[in-house]
C-alpha cells in the first residue's frame, strides 16, 4: 500500500430527528421556536440517529476501495465525510491531496451557467487554474459526449447529461482522490463501460478511488478491496471477492420460487420458476461446481403446436450467459392439456457471483410469456484470483513434457 491519503479514526456521524437546525438569525424563526416551546412545555427529546459509528480504516495512494452495503447503511454519509462536505460528530478524518467528488447528479453545478462555465467552476473549486482546465477541456468534452451542448445552461440538461459531464470533470481534473457514489445508476451501458475504464485508468495512474455501487460486477472488476457497511458500522473488510460473496449471500432471499397468477384464457402459461438441487429443493445459493436445475412449471389449457420454452441466465449487469430452449434439442411440440414440469441442468461453469434467471414461453411465431428477471441466485466459492471471469470450464491443459517444444 502506498502512503496513506485517507485516514479515518473512530469516525461517527449523528443526526437528530425533529430538531431545528436553523441559524437562529431570522426573527420569524426565533418567534416560531418560542411559540413551539410554549405549546410543548414537556417537549420530548429529539431522537438520535447515528448514520456512522466508529469507522476506522486507511486508504493508501493508488488504491481503489469499494464501499458496499444495503440502503441506509451509511455509504453516502461516509463519502460526504471524506469529501469534507459533512463534519463528523466524533472521530477524525484526514485526507491528503485534491478530492474530486461525484456524489449526486450535478453536484456543484450552477444551473444558470453553461456546461463550459461549470467545467471551469469545478476546476477552480478543485484548485486548478484556467490553464490546467483548458489543457484537459477537449478530453472532458469528448468523454462526456456533449460537444453540442457545452454552451447550454445545465439546468436544461437531462439527468444523464448531468452525470456524464459531472463524471468527466471529476475524472479528468487531476484530483488525487476520486470519490464516486453510484455513478453507474444512470447512463447507458456504453457510458457505464467508459466510466469503469476511466476509474481503472485513474487507479493505475497512482491516484486513489473510493467507489460506492450496488453493481457487484463493477465493484469486483474495479476494487481489489472492499469495506462492508452495515447500520453505520464496518461489518467486514478485505479482498473484494470474499467480502462481496459474504454480503451477497447474506442479502440473498432464502429458497426463492417465482410464481405467476393463473390466466385461464391463456393457451399455455408458466406458473412457477425455481432453481433446485438434486433433491428438488429450491436454492438461492450454490457452491462452485455443484449441480442444479432451472425448473419451470407450465400449465397447458389447450395444445399449442410447437410450444417452446427458454431458460435464461445473465449477470446482474445484463450480460447474457445462457439461453437454452426446448427446441434446441427437438423437444418443442403440442403438449397435452394439464400441468407440466420442465427442467434443464444449470452447467457448473459459473464463477462466484450473483446471477439472474429469466424465462420465455411461446412458439417460433409468437411470444406468449417473457420475463428476463424472475429470480436471482448466488454462486459461492473461490474466484482463484480472477474476479472478472464469468465462466470457469475446468478445461484440462495438454502439456508437452518432452522439452523439445515446437
Amino acid at each position: 500500500m502506498g502512503s496513506p491519503v485517507i485516514e479515518l479514526a473512530g469516525v461517527g456521524k449523528r443526526y437528530r430527528l425533529g430538531e431545528h437546525h436553523g441559524t437562529g438569525t431570522d426573527l420569524r424563526e426565533t418567534i416560531a421556536r418560542a411559540a413551539g416551546r410554549l405549546r410543548r412545555r414537556e417537549r420530548t427529546p429529539p431522537r438520535e440517529i447515528w448514520s456512522l459509528r466508529d469507522i476506522s480504516f486507511t486508504v493508501g495512494e493508488g488504491e481503489a476501495i469499494g464501499i458496499i452495503g444495503a440502503n441506509g447503511a451509511g455509504k453516502s454519509t461516509l463519502l460526504k465525510v471524506v469529501s469534507n462536505i459533512t463534519t463528523p460528530t466524533e472521530g477524525r478524518c484526514r485526507t491528503r491531496g485534491r478530492i474530486g467528488s461525484l456524489l449526486e447528479v450535478g453536484t456543484g453545478f450552477h444551473g444558470e451557467l453553461t456546461g463550459l462555465e461549470n467545467t471551469y467552476l469545478n476546476g477552480a473549486i478543485l484548485g486548478m487554474t484556467r490553464h490546467d482546465v483548458r489543457r484537459r477541456l477537449d478530453e472532458i468534452i469528448e468523454f462526456a459526449g456533449l460537444a453540442d451542448f457545452m454552451d447550454t445552461p445545465v439546468k436544461r440538461y437531462s439527468s444523464g447529461m448531468y452525470l456524464r459531464l459531472g463524471f468527466a470533470i471529476a475524472a479528468h481534473l487531476e484530483a488525487d482522490i476520486l470519490v464516486v457514489d453510484e455513478v453507474l445508476a444512470v447512463g447507458d451501458a456504453e457510458f457505464q463501460r467508459r466510466c469503469l475504464g476511466k476509474m481503472s485508468e485513474v487507479e493505475q495512474s497512482g491516484r486513489t478511488v473510493l467507489f460506492v455501487s450496488h453493481n457487484m460486477d463493477a465493484m469486483a472488476r474495479l476494487c481489489p478491496h472492499v469495506v462492508w457497511l452495515d447500520h453505520g458500522t464496518i461489518r467486514a473488510r478485505g479482498p473484494a471477492a470474499q467480502i462481496i460473496a459474504e454480503y451477497t449471500r447474506t442479502s440473498a432471499s432464502p429458497a426463492p420460487v417465482a410464481t405467476f397468477a393463473p390466466d385461464p384464457a391463456a393457451p399455455a402459461q408458466i406458473t412457477a420458476v425455481a432453481l433446485v438441487d438434486a433433491n428438488g429443493e429450491a436454492q438461492s445459493v450454490l457452491n462452485t461446481w455443484t449441480q442444479a436445475w432451472i425448473q419451470i412449471d407450465v400449465i397447458v389449457n389447450e395444445p399449442v403446436p410447437g410450444l417452446d420454452a427458454c431458460g435464461l441466465v445473465s449477470t446482474k449487469s445484463g450480460a447474457s450467459l445462457l439461453n437454452e430452449a426446448l427446441s434446441d434439442t427437438g423437444q418443442a411440440g403440442a403438449f397435452p392439456r394439464g400441468q407440466h414440469r420442465w427442467r434443464y441442468p444449470l452447467p457448473p461453469i459459473f464463477a462466484p457471483g450473483e446471477y439472474v434467471i429469466g424465462v420465455w414461453l411461446g412458439t417460433a411465431y409468437e411470444t406468449m410469456q417473457f420475463d428476463d428477471s424472475v429470480l436471482t441466485f448466488f454462486i459461492d466459492g473461490d474466484d482463484a484470483g480472477r474476479p472478472t471471469r464469468l465462466l470457469r470450464f475446468g478445461t484440462r491443459w495438454e502439456l508437452d513434457r518432452s522439452g523439445d517444444g515446437l
